[in-house]
């Protein structure tokens, strides 16, 4: 993962756009695939494309924690 430049603290996520190997390595998954294979599936935080490259907004991956985090 990136390191960033600064983060939000209360989230420890941070303030620019996330790439499918950060989720990976943030999420503790077995592999990027997963990330992708959410994606396909559209169970996982929305993600933005940009050219070729998939990015994903902390905001929204943090509303996605969230909502699954109330949802158990």
């Amino acid at each position: 993962m990136a390191t960033p430049t600064s983060s939000d603290p209360r989230s420890g996520l941070p303030d620019f756009y996330l790439t499918p190997e950060d989720l990976a390595v943030m999420f503790k998954l077995p592999s990027v695939e997963t990330v992708y294979a959410w994606r396909r599936k559209r169970m996982g935080p929305p993600g933005i494309r940009i050219g070729k490259h998939v990015r994903f907004d902390p905001a929204a991956v943090r509303a996605w924690i969230h909502e699954r985090t109330e949802d158990n």
